[in-house]
């Protein structure tokens, strides 16, 4: 094999964990290689934030995290701070700014994360190819090309119809890190090819489903939930495990919002939700105090004091029709305290059952992936195979909402960086 195609370290994915990892091992002197199937690097980080790149939080603590090793995070976090990236971020005189919960965004573009990762790479001199399949990973552990890699070219449709046959091309390496990401936005190029490699080596896979993902409805809740598509207000969305107190807005597709992103991190298929529509108000007292004061009004009235802000017109009068259409014309007067109290505690406490999610094709992440019980939380390095490392999403971590997901990228990517 000719020696131009050995390298130090070789990494699978041009994403986020990635790129960082591949600069941080080219400041050791490492000779890197990034292969990745896409034609272009961080397409997940360019289309992230609305395209502004929701990057870290100023508040990150391990607390932020799912996986069924809940102290796996802690090392590489503490390790590699949200400061350590936005000081490489105000270096490269990114304009940033600062969202609700400790959100940091681009002003501008996304792209100029993508430009300061690759530009960081170039002034190492870390090699990316893009474009490339990966077909086949095997160990020789007779030389000290530890890991042998076969790929060929990603052909285009065009390249296809027109007979061209794909290049191939052969690599080894001391050090491999897995950096491919999930199953999230299979259109962004997502694949299992991380997942399939970890079970070549022996490790097992917590099941992964769509995270941060969009609730669907069918039946009648579905079409009141379409009827109100547009309609957003401030709830605290719960179950039995979190809650979130978050905007959630109405689609014609379910109920999605910061609100419902962040709950579907902790809902299993089959189980209920709870959304309390007005979260400063209890709506039983309001409703029997004013059955009191003013036994003449009707519920809809009483409710309509609060449809500036917090109780959108159009959904009031909907909940009306679902609720207690019944008794819309009746004064409070003429209303049981118990049916009030009812009505009260659904408005607090509005239980829905999702049909499903949006999936993976709209999830912002993936839950689940390699079992970290079976990696080094200091390295990122397998338990079972010398020089072979997991970074990032493809490990079971999986973050909140906010920039998390982010920086478990930069910190899993720094720490791997560090000794691959």
């Amino acid at each position: 094999m000719d020696n131009n195609t050995h390298y130090d370290v070789i990494i699978v994915g041009a994403g986020a964990s990635g790129l960082y990892c591949a600069l941080t091992a080219g400041r050791r002197g490492r000779r890197v290689l990034v292969l990745d199937h896409a034609n272009k690097v961080g397409k997940k980080i360019l289309m992230s934030g609305g395209g502004r790149c929701n990057f870290t939080n100023y508040f990150v603590e391990p607390e932020h995290f799912i996986s069924a090793n809940p102290h796996f995070c802690k090392s590489a976090l503490s390790r590699y701070p949200s400061w350590e990236f936005i000081g490489m971020v105000e270096q490269h005189k990114i304009p940033y700014h600062e969202r609700e919960h400790g959100q940091l965004f681009c002003d501008d573009s996304a792209q100029d994360i993508v430009t300061m990762l690759l530009d960081e790479c170039a002034a190492v001199g870390v090699q990316i190819r893009i474009n490339t399949q990966i077909d086949k990973v095997d160990v020789n552990e007779t030389e000290y090309k530890r890991f042998n890699l076969s790929t060929s070219k990603k052909l285009s449709k065009k390249d296809i119809a027109n007979g061209v046959k794909p290049s191939q091309h052969k690599y080894s390496c001391d050090s491999l890190v897995v950096a491919t990401g999930g199953l999230s936005i299979p259109t962004m190029g997502a694949s299992g090819l991380g997942y399939e490699l970890a079970q070549q080596f022996g490790h097992q896979l917590i099941p992964t489903d769509a995270s941060l993902v969009p609730f669907t409805f069918t039946d009648k809740t579905g079409e009141l939930i379409r009827a109100l598509a547009g309609i957003s207000l401030p709830v605290i969305a719960s179950n039995e495990r979190i809650s979130f107190k978050l905007p959630l807005l109405f689609t014609h597709r379910g109920l999605s919002g910061p609100a419902m992103l962040q709950l579907s991190n902790y809902w299993q298929t089959g189980e209920h939700i709870n959304i309390n529509l007005l979260p400063d108000i209890d709506v039983t007292t309001l409703l029997l105090a004013h059955k009191k004061s003013h036994p003449k009004q009707l519920i809809r009235t009483v409710l309509a004091d609060y449809t500036d802000n917090a109780l959108p017109k159009k959904l009031l009068t909907a909940l009306q029709t679902t609720l207690w259409d019944d008794i819309k014309d009746k004064e409070l007067a003429n209303i049981k305290d118990e049916r009030l109290s009812e009505l009260g505690n659904t408005i607090n406490g509005w239980q829905l059952k999702p049909s499903g999610t949006e999936g993976y094709r709209t999830a912002e992440v993936t839950r689940g992936g390699v079992k970290t019980d079976e990696v080094s939380s200091k390295t990122m390095q397998s338990n079972f195979q010398d020089g072979l490392y997991f970074i990032g999403e493809v490990l079971d971590v999986t973050g909140w909402l906010g920039g998390y997901n982010f920086q478990w990228a930069w910190a899993s990517g720094f720490v791997c960086g560090e000794v691959a």
